[in-house]
């Protein structure tokens, strides 16, 4: 058999077998006088077991080490394996569909956020906000949060939110404090008041939590980048502020030790 006719007895593509040819999965047969490569059933009984393999979702590496196990003891691992596999991503779907079925149901309904789709744990977080008044520190607050919504693990996220809920409740007392430092200095005295304000506000576990760049520097650590980025739009002195806030509440943690 030529190369197309092999291909079309086993239901691959000839492009198939040379890759198979490439990978080392399917020796190469001996060619005749003029070059043509001939296929015998020896190939087509290897080429149809490596098709199957495929097809069930193996790679080339686990089909190469299924092949190389004449026993055959070397499947059963492998496929076992693949069965783990796919359990996971079944419950991942299965947990994804779960997400949307409920993200369809909040549009539907009219309370999706125009700024959503958002985390289970953003959304109740935001829900116990309520009604904010008018404020740029606010704005921002919600924009910070919604980055550490996308780039938090999964399970950090659900914890450090979880620290935030008790900080939330003390939103309206904290924004207008934070606001009046727009347009202000570092050294401005108001900023003393607005970091006590705030550090009386965070829970011990979350003042250490935040990355905490110095102002105009870095962390020096692998959280730089994301620290750069939550103070980036802050004004000098509400980035001051924030960052004496943490220091208070780290300084109250070591006290309480």
């Amino acid at each position: 058999m030529r190369i197309g006719e092999i291909a079309a007895l086993v239901g691959v593509t000839p492009r198939a077998v040379r890759h198979y040819h490439q990978s080392g999965l399917l020796p190469e047969p001996a060619r005749r006088a003029n070059g043509y490569r001939e296929y015998g059933v020896r190939d087509a009984v290897l080429l149809a077991r490596i098709r199957r393999l495929t097809e069930l979702g193996l790679g080339l590496d686990e089909v190469r080490g299924v092949l190389a196990d004449d026993e055959g003891r070397g499947l059963a691992d492998v496929l076992e394996e693949l069965a783990e596999d796919l359990a996971r991503q079944e419950a991942e779907i299965r947990a994804r569909r779960e997400r949307l079925s409920a993200l369809l149901d909040e549009a539907r309904a009219g309370r999706l956020p125009a700024d959503g789709p958002m985390s289970p744990e953003l959304t109740a977080l935001l829900a116990g906000l309520g009604e904010l008044p008018e404020s740029p520190m606010a704005a921002k607050d919600r924009e910070i949060l919604a980055l550490l919504d996308v780039v938090v693990p999964e399970r950090e996220r659900a914890r450090l939110m979880g620290l935030m809920e008790g900080a939330a409740e003390h939103a309206h007392e904290v924004y207008p404090l934070l606001d009046a430092l727009s347009g202000a200095e570092p050294d401005d005295p108001r900023v003393a008041e607005a970091a006590r304000v705030l550090a009386a506000c965070l829970p011990d576990e979350l003042g250490v939590e935040i990355p905490a760049a110095a102002p105009g520097g870095t962390t020096g650590t692998s959280d730089t980048s994301l620290a750069d980025t939550l103070f980036a739009d802050l004004a000098p002195a509400q980035s001051a502020a924030i960052h004496l806030a943490m220091r208070l509440v780290r300084d109250r943690r070591e006290q309480s030790r």
